[in-house]
């Protein structure tokens, strides 16, 4: 059986702070799940999150939080996508007025909110969603969804259009959210719910586009930005249909950025088929700067879905097994050594090179050491699996440490200098021999020797000014779980147009001028 409530407190919520999105010029993006957001195995709770988790986020650099699960949903493992009450923020986690009090208290730190809205299908419950609510089978859908054991939301119906718009401007009106990732546009903008090859340019805008599913996007996203200018709207789409993140005045959907979905297809398959030694630094360098001009991309590594059971995240794949038994930092263990350098390596270089702002799912920035399993009947309901393990990232006698600390250096730096908003990277050098690349983004120059063995002296990197320059950020940091092997109070001139650096192996330094 099912029951509901109407939520309707004595006293309203008072707002303490005020926040304006349109500021954050170089997003970078903590996505995160409340439930799973504490270390004891249970559901943890909107205040928790707020008093434990915002001040850690914003430590660590970030400058917005990016929230899933929030609408009702039946069931706790499908993350938040199976929705069934869209406009009811999930009880698991607290009152409404405590996923109030989360969002102020992180205005107060200087943090940005979206919410992960799903928009794209709804739960195909009858006692408890929106399927068959008037018996009619068909009063908000056009058909099930073939992979997702879902509802498919027909969007060519006005009142499709309205119930999905109003619920858009309540979550900005009610919650004061900054903005959204809209989950699933892909399936949304076809009728074929993306499963064939975007070969060709009549695959974007003629056969089996969705043209009401279109129209209601860019309904949606100038709505955001009459409600709440400068929000930040980003688009889960995996086919690259061109025009999605210009404005509608130019006849595009509106989003303000996309998931670069191919980068982190890109490392997963790099880690199971090849050795680092065997990497392409051009085809690399071509997956990373691959992207529509004018049309911002989120970059990442990793996200929800490789932190799932069945899959592995960066650092599994990099150290697997090894990492239960010598993340201690007196042992000395070669995988290890290796996984910390390259996790810092694929961090780096995907967060500056690879899009217009960047993404870290909860976790990961230290390599979280196990995987996400949310409690279900093959584990015996357990939530083992489903929470993260902050004693190892706080572990001053472990390397989680090194990595966490790293990340936050590096995410410091890309919002501080502004690099996400500034053009793409500029290849200087990219050598497949040496293995090392080298690339400029606002100036700053970032350098990374991917050798396994080979250690570089007065190795040039060709610069396009003639200023003296200096090391901003180095992977080799003792610190950041390096062999201070690199003399960060050097100065480095341009001699004859190149810079003359120390590169140890699998080490990356980032230079600015004077």
């Amino acid at each position: 059986d099912f029951s509901a409530q109407i939520w309707h407190p004595v006293d309203e919520y008072q707002w303490k702070h005020t926040f304006d999105p349109s500021g954050i010029t170089s997003p970078c993006i903590y996505e995160a799940h409340i439930g799973m957001a504490g270390e004891e195995p249970r559901v943890h709770s909107y205040r928790e999150f707020a008093d434990q988790m915002i001040p850690r986020i914003a430590k660590g650099g970030y400058n917005i939080v990016q929230l899933m699960a929030i609408a009702e949903h039946p069931y706790y493992g499908s993350f938040g996508y199976h929705v069934s009450n869209f406009f009811a923020p999930s009880s698991r986690f607290g009152t409404p007025e405590d996923l109030k009090y989360l969002i102020d208290t992180a205005h107060a730190h200087g943090l940005a909110v979206l919410m992960d809205i799903v928009h794209s299908h709804s739960v195909k419950n009858i006692a408890e969603g929106l399927n068959d609510f008037d018996g009619s089978g068909g009063q908000y859908f056009r058909a099930e969804h073939p992979q997702w054991d879902s509802m498919v939301f027909d969007y060519g119906k006005q009142e499709v259009q309205n119930f999905l718009l109003s619920n858009t401007r309540y979550w900005l009106e009610e919650f004061h959210f900054d903005g959204y990732r809209y989950d699933g546009i892909t399936s949304m903008l076809y009728y074929h719910f993306g499963n064939e090859s975007f070969d060709h340019y009549d695959k974007y805008f003629k056969h089996g586009v969705d043209e009401n599913a279109v129209l209601y996007l860019q309904l949606a996203n100038d709505l955001i930005q009459k409600i709440k200018p400068g929000a930040i709207c980003i688009a889960e789409d995996m086919s690259g249909m061109p025009g999605l993140c210009r404005p509608t005045s130019e006849g595009g959907v509106g989003f303000t950025h996309r998931l670069a979905m191919g980068i982190p297809d890109y490392w997963i398959k790099l880690l199971k088929h090849q050795r680092d030694e065997d990497w392409d630094l051009n085809a690399m360098w071509d997956t990373l700067s691959n992207r529509r001009h004018g049309e911002a991309n989120i970059s990442y590594v990793e996200s929800h879905d490789q932190a799932l059971v069945g899959d592995k995240t960066i650092a599994f794949w990099l150290m697997d097994k090894e990492m239960y038994w010598d993340m201690n930092i007196e042992s000395k263990n070669p995988i290890i050594d290796r996984g910390i350098a390259l996790h810092k390596l694929i961090r780096l270089i995907t967060a500056s090179a690879g899009g217009e702002g960047f993404l870290t799912f909860i976790g990961n920035e230290f390599g979280h050491p196990e995987w996400v399993d949310f409690p279900r009947e093959g584990n015996n309901w357990s939530y083992k699996h489903c929470r993260r393990l902050w004693s190892v990232a706080d572990n001053e006698e472990l390397r989680y440490k090194h990595l966490l600390d790293f990340d936050a250096a590096l995410i410091t730096f890309l919002t501080k200098a502004n690099i996400l908003a500034a053009n793409p990277a500029q290849a200087l050098q990219i050598h497949g021999t040496d293995r090392v690349m080298a690339f400029e983004r606002n100036n700053a120059i970032f350098v990374v020797n991917l050798s396994a063995e080979t250690a570089y002296v007065d190795y040039g990197i060709p610069v396009h000014n003639q200023v003296d320059h200096s090391i901003v950020l180095n992977s080799d940091r003792s610190g950041y779980g390096g062999f201070a092997r690199i003399d960060e109070s050097v100065t480095y001139p341009v001699i004859d147009g190149q810079l003359k650096l120390y590169l140890p192996p699998r080490v990356a330094i980032v230079l600015q001028g004077a």
